[in-house]
């Protein structure tokens, strides 16, 4: 049975909502003021809540911008309730988290038919989640033992072969299988080092406090260096450094200079990683409107808009056509730190012909 919050402080409202939706096969659970009905709310969770907007010591406003603060509340339908419902009222509330409006009076087909609506969007919503689920749960099962098992395949193949027969081999050869387990450890450190700071980035995005805390750390960081730095090494490491173009500003972003570092190095990477020897690898950076702009452009096979709007942590795209190393962890890592430290990430892609990876986060107030 759908479960229905009625938050309200006036009894003669509170108790017709109660005696209609009763009516209508709803379980109803009834609160006199915002402070109870957060309280039911957390403990009842229930699958739609109706709220009045002016009520003493904890208004509807209130209510809504704390539910939408825990995770067993965050996504539970909300409308609210109002004898005034003007523009300046529902922007201000659509901010907070509500979903719809109802403007007293009203009557019961109207209650109704909202209620209907916002139920359905959730199934939808919730059915779209489970896809999503499933499709992440696919990809990390085809993918993951992939990814792992690669370089540990390298670190171990080349290990055995030392350990059984060192003394036949030249000594290039064993400087050769020495490079081979270094270059695949380095591989399989990172991978775990992604995943390690995956899951610590979700546990920051899911608390609003920790995203507050981190956005108000006062950590600046310097751009041009480190941009200068990790792109060189990454097309030397490519073998590509003709194919780098850098035409770099400097400014001072307001993020740390480690989580910076991790954005340009993903970034970078899978410009080179999808593009070609030989075509160009632009690396442009400017400030403008005190906003920090990365701009890395490849000449790469591209994205189409699908995949760009799909784009998440374990998506890779066309695994079975490519077969490139990593799968869609690194980019989508720099994706959400950009977005904690409350930057964005646009990407404008030609498939086949170009793609942009565009960077824009707040600059320092201040030098360092």
């Amino acid at each position: 049975m759908t479960k229905i919050l009625v938050i309200e402080d006036e009894d003669d409202i509170r108790e017709s909502l109660e005696d209609i939706l009763t009516a209508e096969n709803f379980e109803v659970i009834t609160a006199e003021n915002g402070r109870i009905g957060m309280q039911l709310a957390q403990e009842n969770v229930p699958d739609l809540i109706i709220c009045d907007i002016m009520m003493p010591d904890l208004d509807g406003y209130g209510v809504v911008e704390q539910l939408r603060q825990s995770p067993s509340t965050a996504t539970v339908p909300f409308i609210f309730l109002t004898a005034k419902a003007t523009p300046v009222d529902r922007r201000q509330g659509m901010e907070l988290g509500a979903d719809d409006f109802l403007t007293k009076p009203f009557t019961i087909q109207e209650l109704l038919r909202a209620i209907s609506a916002r139920l359905k969007k959730q199934v939808a919503f919730e059915r779209k989640a489970q896809s999503q689920l499933d499709e992440l749960r696919g990809n990390i099962t085809h993918a993951l033992p992939h990814e792992l098992n690669t370089p540990l395949n390298g670190i171990l193949s080349y290990s055995g072969l030392l350990f059984d027969d060192y003394d036949s081999f030249e000594r290039e050869e064993v400087l050769e299988m020495l490079q081979g387990i270094h270059t695949s450890a380095q591989r399989l450190y990172r991978l775990t080092q992604n995943f390690l700071l995956s899951a610590e980035l979700e546990l920051i995005a899911t608390n609003p406090e920790r995203v507050r805390s981190l956005r108000s750390s006062g950590m600046n960081c310097n751009t041009q260096r480190i941009i200068t730095d990790i792109a060189t090494q990454t097309a030397k490491s490519a073998k590509r450094e003709s194919d780098l173009q850098l035409e770099l500003q400097e400014a001072i972003a307001q993020i740390s200079e480690l989580r910076f570092k991790k954005i340009v190095e993903e970034i970078v990477d899978n410009a080179f990683k999808f593009s070609t020897p030989g075509t160009s690898v632009r690396v442009i950076s400017f400030s403008d409107n005190n906003t920090y702009n990365l701009h890395i452009i490849d000449q790469g096979r591209g994205m189409t808009q699908e995949q760009i709007a799909n784009m998440g942590v374990y998506m890779q795209f066309e695994r079975k056509l490519y077969e490139q190393q990593g799968f869609g962890l690194g980019l989508s890592l720099a994706k959400r730190l950009i977005e904690l430290y409350g930057g964005k990430l646009i990407i404008d892609s030609i498939p086949e012909q170009q793609t942009s990876m565009n960077v824009a986060l707040p600059m320092a107030t201040s030098s360092l």
